[in-house]
């Protein structure tokens, strides 16, 4: 009895509060997947293994992926699938993002009174959705290209929880001084639910508008995704040159990009074209006016030095001064050290947002390394690379794009590069080919991305955020609303590389 009792109390603990269902599948996974490597071989078990974990990030409102993510790229190493070495070739290789993460999302934590001063004056003085939504976009998108998709979709989180906290206190009876928890909503009024329902749809249509914007623009130049600096790298492009080679593809998708946002918003379809109801743009106007009245000498100054960092963070990024994850160190430094914030305990909040997501990244790594060492996307690109020409080009813009929605876009354009890299080397295509070639890999693996939230990851960070839940925005959402840019960009992206390029 008392064993029994043990095992119950193991399975009550196994992934916390998840559903019952969730965890005997999880457990699932951890028996098939050994029986499947002696049954099916290593191959067909890395492939159940990468479904698997796109599982777990579906399920992200159920249970945070890293739990469950990581007990499967522990058993995948375990069981050969990948070895501890492999994972941390893959981590070292990308560790400027992890440094990314880290030090911006936690930079642009102390930049926060400032952008929700800005943004507030944007969401109340333009009244039309539409022009709005294509405000966040075009603005995401102009930051990108310039900037990197990851900081830009941190901005745009800081805002809008800012945003959704500042109602939600009020819908919960309370003033704008009060202290406050915005993750529950047992404390909301019943007369405010509706409301506040309606306020997060609102806010999930700006932050899909902003983070379809942040793919925009980071396919435009080479430092808006990682991948874009190591294929300008070997291609020997510079900053303008890059820019010069995508635009014939990058250009007409921006503007079918910029179309399909205002066509959504304007016949409200795909969960789009919510309004920001009056009662919470009173409730946003009366904290504006509030905050404006009470704003002292040197709340004033926190703003000021807030823009000027701000400015500085923008000017060494559009100019490769440093290292992303350096200038977000930078930011830390001189917005903590000229607005009094010296104690450990605040500067340790600004690191809860990154941590646990740069953790995730690492056992995503760990896939990534499966993916690798299994050779699972070997078949796809031996295919692709029998084709010649335009039908080669066309085809790898697909395949890229495709394998992209499925692991992650970073890892994919890497491959698929340095086989191109290589094949030029031994002579097997001209050096127009090969320019042609890396015009379809950087689109492809950056336009049609945006179907899955794994295929960024800008569009991963923000599934996982704190916001997600708070405006129940799921993987499933994501996908479902991201579907129509999918379409459109996906289509777009493709008659350009065949006609255009």
């Amino acid at each position: 009895m008392q064993s029994h009792t043990m095992a119950q109390a193991l399975h009550k603990n196994f992934l916390g509060q998840s559903p019952g269902w969730y965890k005997t599948t999880i457990i699932a996974f951890l028996i098939l997947n050994p029986i499947l490597v002696l049954v099916a071989g290593p191959f067909i078990a890395g492939w159940v293994l990468v479904i698997e974990f796109i599982f777990t990030l579906a399920m992200a409102l159920k249970c945070y992926p890293l739990q469950p993510g990581g007990l499967l790229a522990v058993e995948a190493i375990v069981i050969g699938l990948a070895t501890p070495t492999m994972v941390l070739h893959e981590t070292e290789a990308n560790f400027p993002v992890i440094m990314l993460l880290m030090f911006m999302v936690a930079g642009i934590y102390f930049l926060r009174e400032m952008l929700l001063f800005a943004f507030t004056k944007i969401l109340l003085g333009v009244r039309s959705k539409v022009v709005l939504s294509l405000l966040f976009s075009f603005t995401a998108a102009f930051l990108s290209a310039f900037l990197d998709a990851l900081t830009v979709t941190a901005v745009v989180i800081t805002v809008a929880s800012g945003f959704y906290g500042v109602y939600h206190k009020v819908a919960s009876g309370k003033k704008f001084h009060h202290d406050h928890d915005h993750g529950t909503d047992d404390e909301v009024a019943e007369l405010h639910r509706g409301d506040l329902a309606e306020f997060r749809s609102f806010l999930r249509n700006l932050m899909m508008h902003a983070a379809i914007g942040t793919a925009l623009g980071g396919v435009m130049t080479l430092v808006g995704e990682p991948q874009n600096l190591l294929i300008a790298k070997i291609m020997g492009w510079s900053f303008a040159e890059f820019f010069v080679r995508m635009a014939p593809v990058s250009m007409p998708v921006l503007a079918v990009g910029l179309l399909t946002c205002a066509s959504l918003e304007f016949f409200k379809k795909f969960g789009y074209g919510t309004q920001l109801s009056q009662k919470v743009r009173t409730v946003l106007e009366d904290y504006d006016r509030e905050m404006a009245e009470k704003r002292t000498k040197q709340d004033n100054a926190i703003l000021i030095v807030q823009g000027v960092v701000a400015l500085i963070l923008v000017f060494s990024l559009a100019f490769g001064l440093a290292e992303p994850g350096i200038v977000g160190l930078l930011v830390i430094v001189l917005a903590t050290a000229f607005n009094g914030v010296t104690e450990e305990h605040r500067l340790g909040v600004a690191f809860e947002e990154a941590l646990p997501f740069t953790s995730l990244l690492v056992v995503f790594f760990a896939i990534v390394a499966v993916i690798d060492h299994q050779g699972l996307f070997t078949p796809i690109i031996d295919w692709v690379m029998l084709y010649e020409g335009k039908t080669q080009t066309a085809l790898f813009y697909i395949a890229n794009g495709v394998l992209s929605m499925i692991s992650d876009n970073v890892f994919v354009a890497t491959v698929y590069i340095k086989e191109v890299e290589q094949l030029f080397l031994e002579g097997e295509i001209t050096r127009a080919q090969f320019d042609a070639l890396a015009v379809a890999i950087n689109t492809g693996t950056n336009i049609p991305s945006v179907a899955t939230p794994n295929g960024q990851a800008a569009f991963l960070f923000l599934l996982t955020s704190a916001l997600a839940p708070l405006i129940r925005l799921s993987y499933g959402r994501m996908v479902y609303m991201a579907l129509p840019y999918t379409f459109t960009m996906s289509i777009t992206g493709f008659l350009a590389i065949v006609y255009l390029t």
